[in-house]
C-alpha cells in the first residue's frame, strides 16, 4: 500500500483532510442545499429498500454539473420514488472524503485526487468509484503582460487549489515534463506554486499576488473575465482531449446495504448526462439556477458561456486517466506508488447503460475482482 514519500509531505496532505469548509452545516461537513429533499416525489410512490432518505454530496461548480442538474430538474428524485434525496454542497475534496467515511452523506460527486487519497489512506475499505460524470474544464490562465509563453511560467508564481488535489498533482507534474524542479510541499523551485482557495484566486490575481492559476472551471473563467488569459487547456496534454475531473463514489457499507438505492441514484446520472448533452443551453441554465440556490450567486454569462463549453459530461469514469493522474502523484513526490486494485465497482453502471442500449464503460483493470 501506499506511503507518503516524506513525514512533512504527509503531515500536510494531514491538514488538507481535516480542513474545514467555508461553510459548515449541521452535519458538520458541507453546507445543506437550501432545496435539500424537497423535490416533488410522485403520488403512490414507494421507498427503495424502505430507506427514507439517501445523501448526496457534491461541490458548487461546473465540473459537477451532473449533480447540479440532476439536483435541480429532480432527475435524483424520480428514480428513487420516495426515499428523499438529500444533498450537501461542499467546497473541497478531503472535507467530502471525511463526510463519506463518518457517514454524513452516503454517495458524492468528487475529484480523481481525493478518490485516490480516500480509498488509499483507508487501505481500500472505505470507498468505490462508480461512475464517471465530467471530462475536461481544467485551464491554466496567466496574467499575459507577465507571461506570453509556456516558457516564460518558470520563475513566476502560479496557484492551485490545494496542496496535492487534483489541479495541484496536474501542474506539478507538467512542471516536471519542461525539465524544472519544485518541491512538492513547500510549492518553493523554479515555478512557486501557490496554494490558493479557489474563491480568493481571481483577487489573488487581480491585486499581482500570482501571475496565474492552474484551476477548474468557473474559476478559469473568472480570471479570464479578469484580464487573464488561457495560456494552456489541461485537456491538450490528454489522449482524445479527455481526462476524469469528477468520479461518483459511494460508501462501500451503503453499497453492500442498500444496491438498489445506488442504482437508482445512478439512473438519475445517466437520465440527467443524456439531458444536458441533448439540451445544453437549457442545462447550463439550470446548472446555474442551481449554483444561485446553494451559494446565493448565479454565474455572469461571461464566465458560465465558456467556462460550459470546456467541459465534457459524460459516464465513463475514464479509468485509465485516473491511473496516470495517480501516477503523476507519484512522480510528483506526493505518493509512492499506489495500489488502486478495486477501487472501481463498474457493475451497476453498466447494468444501468445496457438497460438504456448504451455501451458498457471498463475499469481498466482496477475493478472489483
Amino acid at each position: 500500500m501506499p506511503a507518503i514519500r516524506s513525514a512533512s509531505v504527509k503531515r500536510g496532505l494531514a491538514l488538507l483532510a481535516a480542513l474545514p469548509l467555508l461553510t459548515l452545516a449541521a452535519c458538520g461537513y458541507g453546507s445543506d442545499s437550501k432545496d435539500a429533499g424537497t423535490s416533488k416525489v410522485a403520488a403512490g410512490a414507494e421507498k427503495i429498500d424502505g430507506l427514507d432518505s439517501v445523501k448526496i454530496g457534491y461541490f458548487g461548480n461546473l465540473t459537477h454539473a451532473t449533480a447540479l442538474v440532476g439536483n435541480q430538474k429532480g432527475f435524483f428524485q424520480k428514480e428513487l420514488g420516495a426515499t428523499k434525496a438529500e444533498y450537501a454542497i461542499f467546497n473541497a475534496g478531503p472535507s467530502e472524503i471525511e463526510a463519506l467515511n463518518s457517514g454524513s452523506i452516503d454517495i458524492g460527486w468528487i475529484g480523481p485526487s481525493p478518490s485516490i487519497n480516500g480509498y488509499t489512506k483507508s487501505k481500500g475499505t472505505d470507498l468505490r468509484i462508480i461512475g464517471g460524470s465530467a471530462s475536461g474544464g481544467v485551464k491554466l490562465v496567466v496574467n499575459p503582460d507577465k507571461i506570453k509563453s509556456l516558457a516564460d511560467v518558470k520563475g513566476k508564481k502560479i496557484a492551485t487549489p490545494q496542496l496535492g488535489n487534483t489541479q495541484d498533482v496536474a501542474l506539478l507534474n507538467w512542471i516536471a515534463d519542461q525539465g524544472w524542479k519544485v518541491d512538492a510541499e513547500s510549492g518553493k523551485g523554479d515555478v512557486s506554486v501557490v496554494r490558493t482557495d479557489n474563491k480568493v484566486t481571481p483577487d489573488a490575481y487581480k491585486n499581482g499576488s500570482i501571475d496565474g492559476a492552474w484551476v477548474p472551471e468557473p474559476t478559469a473563467s473568472k480570471l479570464v473575465a479578469a484580464g487573464g488569459k488561457v495560456l494552456l487547456d489541461e485537456a491538450d496534454l490528454w489522449p482524445d482531449n479527455k481526462f476524469v475531473i469528477t468520479n461518483i463514489i459511494v460508501s462501500q457499507k451503503f453499497l453492500k446495504a442498500h444496491p438498489d438505492v445506488v442504482e437508482a441514484v445512478l439512473k438519475g446520472s445517466v437520465e440527467t448526462n443524456k439531458w444536458i448533452n441533448a439540451n445544453p443551453d437549457e442545462a447550463k441554465a439550470s446548472a446555474n439556477a442551481q449554483l444561485k440556490i446553494d451559494s446565493g450567486a448565479e454565474l455572469p454569462a461571461n464566465v458560465l458561456d465558456p467556462a460550459w463549453k470546456s467541459i465534457q459530461i459524460l459516464n465513463d469514469p475514464l479509468a485509465s486517466t485516473l491511473n496516470s493522474e495517480a501516477d503523476h502523484a507519484v512522480k510528483a513526490g506526493l505518493l509512492e506508488k499506489p495500489d488502486l486494485d478495486g477501487i472501481y465497482d463498474l457493475t451497476l453502471l453498466n447494468k444501468v447503460l445496457k438497460a438504456e442500449g448504451e455501451s458498457p464503460v471498463d475499469d481498466a483493470g482496477l475493478g472489483v475482482k
